[in-house]
């Protein structure tokens, strides 16, 4: 019996080990990953280097900052700079991952997706949130995705943990609280 523990223990220790290196890899890397090709793509916080990198190989022409305006930090002036060096648009978009959106602070991001230059890069700092919800919107309200579809671009995958008692839940109550308005009726 004790060894039966023992090797339980231990596969339980393995399996959250592996999950914890991929998550740290995931954000260590940045986090990209592709929504619909050619119109929309995924990212924690770029570095200048990443961002020359996504856009060479994925033709990005639209940059959505998610942490919205901060001018003077180092990592938003480095992004606006090389955004302007590559001549591609930066757009800010503030939103909190803790923090629900209101219907019509969700119409205003939908707004700003449908009408930004394809492909599209939206990013928050790691890629897992703020990201999520909005490319979840991106695919409801634009791509007219399955609710399924949709909702998987919040998950685990990303690094979101769709877990009530964390602030980031936010995200998840925003997108249940649109789902009707999206033409999801049956949740």
């Amino acid at each position: 019996m004790r060894g039966v523990l023992l090797a339980a223990s231990l596969g339980c220790a393995a399996i959250l080990a592996a999950g914890a290196t991929y998550l740290g890899l995931q954000y260590l890397g940045g986090n990209f990953h592709t929504v619909v090709v050619g119109e929309l793509y995924r990212s924690g916080q770029p570095t200048p280097g990443r961002l020359r990198h996504y856009v060479r190989e994925t033709g990005i022409r639209t940059v959505i900052n998610l942490r919205g305006r901060n001018a003077g930090a180092a990592w938003y002036d480095a992004e606006v700079a090389e955004s302007a060096r590559l001549g591609i648009a930066h757009i800010d978009f503030a939103m909190s991952a803790s923090r629900e959106l209101s219907g019509l602070q969700a119409d205003a991001l939908v707004h700003v997706l449908r009408n930004a230059e394809k492909p599209i890069l939206i990013h928050c700092e790691g890629g897992a949130d703020r990201s999520g919800l909005a490319a979840a919107l991106y695919l409801a309200a634009i791509s007219k995705a399955t609710e399924a579809q949709a909702e998987s671009q919040m998950s685990l995958r990303f690094g979101h943990f769709s877990l009530p008692f964390l602030r980031s839940y936010a995200m998840d109550d925003t997108f249940e609280n649109l789902e009707a308005s999206l033409g999801y009726t049956k949740s």
